[in-house]
């Protein structure tokens, strides 16, 4: 297969959404890309619209019932910060990145989710120390490229707050500058999140929500000109992307803390968790709810379609596993909840079925003002794809795609394969 660029930039901007088009088409170096690129501004995410199910299916091209990645973050009742899905190993077949290291090509990852332990010559994983005895830069130099992370860390670590942002995608700004200058990859993937943190902690339309966008523009801007300075430029294709979009929330909908009530969780004294029968696992605006004991399925399905009837729990919509499954999501669950606009799930096991969410809630971090997850149905809710360079046709507008479409165009873009897959190569964008 014809290879139709030497350099891949893929700019994942969490959180960017369709809507945010009417302010990028104003900044100018999101101006400048949209001027002689193309472009979607309705692009359908994948269900549930979380982080890590959604950068797993940009680089594989599948719904995450078929590339594994179900949600954020495992099934792990009482943990208070549950494990992510960090690591490579969980993702169920190729990924580009994969194809694109068995083809010889330099590749470089900067926190790309579920990457992990990958096989990526320049790594720095998207991993969090989860354990009181954990180090954050151990736990990171363990799991991505040594030598290369060491390095990154010398030259730019003063910039970093922790996880904090806007620190942190400053941070990686300057190791991806660093990185396209030093190492010139064939496949780059960048994941910024300043932005999603902001909506969640400030809601979507917030000014901090708005003062990232900007900074979003600044640090696309520093990247095309490291291509430039680097000499790389005129044979290379810069993708910018979001993952999904969000939407604003006054109200958390506390389903374990029923279910603990009705017994169908045990806690100790201290309020951990002994055992389940069954377990509402929050993806924010839906939530899978898994059970293990078959003979509370009834008991179950009843009391959900209770709380369904009134608007004022929450819950929008009810699926079966098999309707799950069907829409892409987890299929071994027992039943799936979509809510209402201005709620979402959280995993709390003690306190009312519904929260109403406080200023000092968000200040303590124990709730946000905004988040994803939900549907990607929902009106309103879809994000952006925007690519210019070498192999991409300049001046068209999608009128639609999907973000299971992202994976194989990026892989006909370096004259790969990732073999039978959910989406299909963007051959409208093709240049050939």
């Amino acid at each position: 297969m014809t290879r139709l660029t030497d350099h891949l930039i893929v700019i994942s901007f969490d959180c960017l959404s369709a809507l945010d088009y009417s302010k990028l088409k104003e900044l100018p170096h999101f101006k400048e890309l949209l001027s002689t690129g193309s472009l979607c501004k309705n692009v359908e995410s994948i269900y549930p619209t979380v982080t890590y199910p959604c950068h797993a299916t940009i680089v594989t091209g599948n719904f995450p019932n078929r590339h594994g990645i179900i949600n954020n973050t495992f099934i792990q009742p009482g943990r208070v910060s549950p494990d992510w899905y960090w690591h490579r190993r969980h993702v169920k077949g190729t990924t580009l990145y994969d194809e694109a290291k068995k083809a010889g090509m330099k590749t470089a990852a900067l926190l790309w989710p579920v990457t992990a332990k990958a096989d990526i010559d320049y790594n720095m994983p998207e991993i969090f120390a989860n354990r009181p005895w954990h180090n954050q830069i151990l736990v990171s130099l363990f799991n991505g490229t040594p030598l290369y992370q060491l390095e990154m860390n010398r030259r730019f670590g003063h910039i970093r707050k922790g996880l904090n942002q806007p620190e942190l995608d400053d941070f990686v700004l300057e190791s991806t500058v660093a990185t396209i200058k030093d190492k010139k990859p064939e496949l780059l993937l960048v994941h910024f999140t300043d932005l999603d943190t902001q909506r969640h902690y400030h809601g979507f339309s917030s000014q901090e929500a708005n003062a990232a966008i900007r900074r979003h523009d600044d640090r696309l801007g520093r990247i095309i000109s490291a291509l430039k300075e680097s000499g790389i430029y005129h044979n290379s294709t810069v993708i910018a992307l979001g993952d999904h979009s969000a939407l604003d929330e006054t109200k958390a909908i506390q389903l374990n803390s029923l279910f603990n009530k009705k017994g169908f969780i045990s806690l100790d004294p201290k309020g951990r968790i002994i055992d389940w029968k069954a377990y509402c696992k929050g993806c924010d605006g839906s939530a899978y709810v898994y059970i293990r004991d078959p003979s509370i399925n009834d008991e179950v399905k009843h009391l959900l379609y209770e709380l369904h009837r009134s608007r004022s729990n929450g819950i929008q919509q009810i699926y079966t596993g098999e309707e799950a499954g069907a829409m892409g999501a987890d299929p071994s669950c027992a039943f799936m909840l979509e809510a209402e606009l201005g709620y979402y799930f959280k995993d709390v096991l003690e306190g009312d079925l519904i929260h109403t969410i406080t200023p000092e809630d968000v200040k303590e971090k124990r709730y946000t003002w905004g988040s994803h997850g939900y549907s990607p149905k929902k009106e309103n809710y879809h994000t952006i794809f925007m690519a210019w360079g070498k192999g991409i046709v300049p001046h068209k507008e999608l009128p639609g795609m999907h973000l299971v479409d992202e994976g194989p165009t990026f892989a006909r873009l370096l004259g790969l394969d990732l073999g039978s897959t959910d989406g299909k190569v963007l051959q409208e964008l093709i240049d050939e």
